[in-house]
C-alpha cells in the first residue's frame, strides 16, 4: 500500500476550490463517501462562508468554485456562496442529487442555478430504475428523471445554451467503472429513447473505500478484495493527473484538507490542522506535500477517478 511518507507528487497552482457547505441531505445512499443523511446538522455558518468569500477574492488563479455537501441546495449558504462567487467571475459547480429540487423551500432553486449559469453535475448511477434504487432508495429514479426533464426544460444540458448538465455515474458494487466514452454513449442513447434527457458529459467515479461505503465492503467481506483491485490496476498516469495537484477542500467547519475525501477521513491538507482563519492566502499551500493513504488507490485506478473527468484521456 502507500508510503504515506515517501510517496510524493508536487502541487500544481491551483485551480479549484472545492466547499462542503454541510452533511445535511435528502437522500441516505449506499455509497456516499460523506456519511449524509437526514439526520446530520453540520453546516456552515455565514461567518465562515464569508471568510472563504474574502480569501477567494485574492485568489485570480482560482477559477472554479465547487460546492458540494450533502446536498448543497438545503444549506442556508449556499446561495451566499454562489452570488459571490459569480460576482467574481468564477465558475461555479453544484453538486446535485437531483431529487432535492423536490424538497420543501427547493421549488425556486433550478431557475436560480439557471440565473446564475451554474454548472450542474448531478448523480445519477445508473440509467436502469432497478440499479438506481437499489443503491440510493425507494423513488429515487423516477424523482432524478422529472428533475433532469425540468432542467432540460430551462435548457440545461442542451446544445449552445451554454448551461451544463453532467451526469454521474459510480459502480454499484465493489468494481471499476466501465470505460467513460462507451458508458457516456449507452447514457446518451438510453436516456433520450426512453426519457426524451439530453446532457451534456458523462463523469466516471470509483466509489471510495470510506465511510458508508467502506462499512458496506466490511460488512460483505469484500474489503480486502475491492483494495487488491484497487492496488492491481494502480495507474501512473492516472497518480499524475489528480485532482489534489490543482485543488483543495474546505469543510463545513473551515478545515482546510488536500480533497474531499481527505476531508471526510479528518487527514488534513499536509497533514497539519489548520482553518481558513489561519491562513492569510490559499498561495501558502503551495509547496506543502499532498497527504497521502490507502484510499487514495481510488483515484489512481485503471483511468484514473477524480470529482471530474476520468484522469487518463481517452478511457
Amino acid at each position: 500500500m502507500f508510503d504515506q511518507q515517501g510517496y510524493q507528487i508536487p502541487r500544481k497552482p491551483l485551480e479549484a476550490l472545492q466547499i462542503n457547505v454541510g452533511k445535511r441531505c435528502n437522500q441516505t445512499c449506499r455509497h456516499c463517501h460523506v456519511d449524509a443523511g437526514p439526520t446530520r446538522t453540520e453546516v456552515m455558518t455565514r461567518k465562515t462562508a464569508e471568510r472563504i468569500v474574502a480569501l477567494l477574492a485574492q485568489a485570480p488563479a482560482v477559477h472554479t468554485v465547487d460546492v458540494t455537501g450533502g446536498a448543497p441546495e438545503l444549506h442556508p449558504e449556499f446561495r451566499y456562496l454562489v452570488e459571490r462567487a459569480r460576482a467574481l467571475g468564477k465558475d461555479v459547480i453544484d453538486r446535485c442529487n437531483l431529487t432535492v429540487f423536490f424538497e420543501p423551500g427547493q421549488k425556486e432553486t433550478p431557475f436560480f442555478l439557471r440565473h446564475h449559469q451554474v454548472q450542474i453535475i448531478a448523480s445519477l448511477p445508473c440509467y436502469s430504475k432497478e440499479n438506481v434504487e437499489r443503491q440510493r432508495g425507494h423513488g429515487v429514479f423516477d424523482k432524478s428523471i422529472k428533475a433532469l426533464r425540468l432542467l432540460n426544460n430551462l435548457g440545461y444540458g442542451k446544445e449552445g445554451s451554454g448551461l451544463t448538465l453532467d451526469l454521474v455515474y459510480n459502480p454499484t458494487g465493489p468494481s471499476l467503472p466501465p470505460p467513460q466514452n462507451e458508458l457516456e454513449n449507452d447514457y446518451k442513447r438510453e436516456l433520450k429513447d426512453f426519457f426524451g434527457i439530453e446532457f451534456n458529459r458523462l463523469l466516471t467515479i470509483t466509489n471510495m473505500p470510506i465511510q458508508r461505503f467502506l462499512a458496506d465492503l466490511r460488512r460483505n467481506g469484500s474489503l480486502e478484495g475491492y483494495m487488491d483491485l484497487l492496488v492491481q490496476n494502480f495507474n501512473p498516469q492516472a497518480a499524475d493527473g489528480i485532482m489534489c495537484r490543482y485543488l483543495i477542500s474546505i469543510g463545513w467547519d473551515g478545515q482546510i484538507y488536500d480533497c474531499d475525501f481527505n476531508q471526510m477521513l479528518e487527514i488534513p491538507l499536509g497533514r497539519k490542522k489548520r482553518t481558513v482563519w489561519e491562513i492569510d492566502s490559499f498561495d501558502e499551500f503551495r509547496d506543502e506535500a499532498i497527504a497521502f493513504e490507502d484510499h487514495c488507490y481510488g483515484c489512481t485506478a485503471g483511468a484514473g477517478s477524480s470529482c471530474g473527468w476520468v484522469v487518463v484521456k481517452g478511457e
